[in-house]
């Protein structure tokens, strides 16, 4: 059993049933609140929705990063290699705040900014780490390839990704857990995320209502990073 994974699993599931009737516990931690319990959506609720943004918006940033690292590491499209590397190194040192209320006057508040910044700011560690995954292939295997009679698609699908998997799986990796964290700031600008009892917490002065939605992001980001590192394992192997 891996227990990378059934830990977070156990721990989300337990906090899950115990904390709509954690109100005593609560009360004795902070006598002073009347509302100990976050009620206006159900932790549940929250968890998939929270997990949903998280991994439309990674999905999404695995298929652009990937593809855009495809073409700028082809000899027709190597001119703008320099400004992709650039893009995924400088990127990086924005704020994800800063891409979420850039993304407001776009689209409005709600779910729809939330998962475009997500977006965004997960192309940025995929893009950098598939351009060195596919820059660090040996010519040896290249030209191997070349000399068996793959065409360019047939070389970077059979011969270049696998061999560039441990690269890509880390830059997916890191995608996604920063995309756990990062998703609790899309509550405000009004999207409902596990950041939506933290933001209410912080608010209207409820440390209770901050806990819980800390320990549900804590316990939900561990199962998975959990849950990726496995996926890394089992793909690295693989393309080995």
């Amino acid at each position: 059993m891996n227990w990378r994974i059934a830990l977070p699993a156990l721990a989300l599931v337990a906090l899950l049933l115990w904390l709509p009737h954690s109100a005593p516990a609560f009360h004795a931690m902070f006598p002073a609140l009347g509302k100990p319990v976050y009620l206006r959506t159900g932790f549940g609720q929250l968890v998939a929705i929270h997990a949903g943004i998280v991994l439309l918006a990674s999905a999404t940033a695995v298929l652009v990063g990937l593809a855009v690292a495809a073409l700028v590491t082809r000899p027709f499209a190597g001119s703008l290699l320099p400004t992709a590397n650039a893009v995924a190194v400088v990127g990086q040192t924005i704020p994800p705040v800063a891409v979420l209320v850039l993304s407001v006057p776009l689209l409005g508040f709600g779910a729809p900014p939330t998962l475009l910044a997500l977006t965004v700011y997960g192309v940025l560690p995929v893009l950098g780490q598939a351009i060195a995954g596919l820059r660090s292939v040996p010519p040896d295997a290249i030209a191997a390839a070349d000399g068996m009679g793959y065409g360019p698609w047939r070389r970077l699908k059979d011969a270049e990704l696998p061999l560039a998997v441990p690269a890509i799986m880390s830059g997916v990796r890191l995608s996604v857990i920063v995309a756990v964290g990062t998703a609790t700031i899309g509550s405000t600008v009004g999207a409902t995320t596990l950041g939506s009892p933290i933001v209410e917490g912080l608010v209207g002065n409820n440390p209770a209502y901050v806990v819980q939605g800390a320990l549900l992001v804590a316990a939900l980001a561990m199962l998975f990073d959990g849950l990726l590192e496995w996926v890394e394992r089992r793909v690295t192997s693989r393309g080995r």
